[in-house]
């Protein structure tokens, strides 16, 4: 069959591209595809082409790497020629101008990335873990002593109150509302595949995104306004913020304390949620590991409550099995770089002004990596077997300079949630299917799914 012109490889004198997947349509090229099912498309891709291969988006070429190699290669390529603020042009509405992505240099990228590492010390983190279990017993106390849930809506509400509380204090978690709740879910639902190749399309769930956005600078700048005037300083993000400087000596405008909470509220309540629900879904099914975490978490507190964070680190079956969660599951399951300068990678060549993808949820499932990389298996983390031991290996948080900071923040919510639910309830699946929901650029369980519950006799 002949090639349309738009769907011919790229080409360049003295130098070999990566080959492209077959299908694609005219002018579309696999953008159809991408949009119904992205995730089989970056699978389809591998399957026909290994470690390298292309695709189309309409105008955007684009090329998924996978393997612990080619994403060594990706993650440690310099800003220069690979660009991630090229490549999220689409969160810009969602995060603001000016701010993160958006931030008008690498420099000063640099620096507001810099602004959040306060937040995430030793000091900060034991107030966190201390928020979360007080989060979690009132959710427990909501619960009851027996019932049926829905877990994924659980785990969102639940992460939403510990999210806001960490990241913006007392005062904003007093008053979530459903208004809040609402606002976040249309921000979160404007973050679409399709904002990929025009972010700012007149469609439905961008309208919402744009509302939701000035709304919620609204909420949040009151907030700083309020605290500021109080002289009040609390132990949270907000604070580190309001606090921040650049190296010019200036602080941040509402605006940008706006956009840089909304990005650090995206990633802790996404990750939070989405592998909190993913993990006991795994426990639940595999109840001989389930077993052995219950088993620890006796050894770990015995009659005791009191989740601290010293002991959250003893807690290291719960936290391969997280790890594993995330291995089968990653929220994020695609990565993006705009090429600005040619790369080159195991004898191809991907021009400037293309796309790079490496994707979790491909790489994660290659067997010569990951044994039996289908199956559950928290084990291949432990000492005797360090599966991850190539940091390139094991890549849900991203790596290089570019790999997400909430990681031990997430983590660290995980374990809170688990060491409070698993000692006070025997949980049980009530028999509803598990499903991966791939309808926007975050992937997780497709709700609902109930979980029974009942109170533990040895439990107070």
């Amino acid at each position: 069959m002949a090639q349309h012109a738009a769907d011919a490889p790229f080409r360049s004198t003295g130098t070999r591209m990566p080959p492209m997947i077959s299908g694609g349509l005219p002018l579309l090229g696999h953008a159809i595809e991408f949009g119904r099912d992205a995730f089989g498309l970056l699978h389809r891709a591998r399957r026909e082409h290994g470690d390298v291969a292309g695709f189309r988006l309409a105008h955007k070429k684009m090329f998924l790497l996978t393997g612990p190699e080619a994403s060594e290669a990706f993650f440690r390529a310099p800003d220069e020629q690979l660009s991630a603020k090229e490549a999220y042009k689409m969160m810009t509405p969602v995060f603001g101008k000016d701010v993160v992505y958006d931030a008008p240099t690498p420099k000063k990228l640099g620096e507001q990335m810099a602004m959040l590492m306060p937040a995430l010390r030793d000091k900060r983190m034991r107030t966190y873990g201390e928020i979360v279990a007080k989060e979690v017993d009132l959710s427990i106390d909501e619960l009851g002593d027996a019932g049926v849930t829905d877990f994924v809506g659980y785990c969102a509400k639940l992460t939403n109150y510990t999210s806001a509380h960490c990241l913006l204090g007392p005062e904003f978690r007093g008053r979530l509302t459903v208004e809040f709740s609402e606002l976040y879910h249309d921000l979160e639902q404007g973050i679409h595949p399709i904002g990929y190749l025009n972010p700012y399309l007149p469609i439905p769930a961008f309208k919402k995104r744009d509302k939701a956005r000035v709304r919620l600078e609204e909420l949040i700048g009151g907030i700083v306004r309020e605290r500021r005037k109080s002289g009040r300083e609390g132990e949270d993000f907000l604070q580190t913020l309001m606090e921040a400087k650049y190296e010019d000596g200036q602080g941040l405008s509402d605006h940008e304390i706006t956009g840089m909470l909304l990005a650090a509220m995206f990633a802790g309540h996404h990750t939070s949620s989405m592998t909190t629900a993913w993990t006991m879904f795994e426990l639940l099914q595999h109840p001989y590991y389930l077993a052995r975490v219950l088993r620890q978490l006796e050894d770990v507190y015995g009659d005791s409550d009191d989740i601290s964070y010293v002991s959250l680190r003893e807690l290291t079956l719960l936290e391969y099995a997280i790890k594993e969660a995330l291995r089968l599951h990653p929220p994020l399951f695609m990565l993006l770089r705009t090429v600005m300068e040619d790369f080159e990678y195991d004898g191809y060549v991907m021009p400037k002004g293309s796309n790079l993808v490496v994707s979790p949820a491909v790489s994660h499932r290659i067997a010569s990596v990951f044994e039996d990389p289908d199956a559950f298996d928290p084990d291949r983390f432990a000492p005797d077997r360090e599966e991850d031991k190539n940091r390139f290996n094991y890549i849900s948080f991203g790596g290089g300079r570019h790999k997400c900071l909430g990681n031990a923040f997430a983590i660290l919510q995980i374990k809170v949630i688990f060491a409070k639910l698993l000692r006070r309830y025997e949980l049980w699946l009530a028999g509803d299917r598990i499903e991966t929901d791939f309808a926007g650029v975050v992937v997780g369980p497709k709700g609902p799914v109930r979980v029974n519950y009942r109170r533990r006799r040895n439990h107070p």
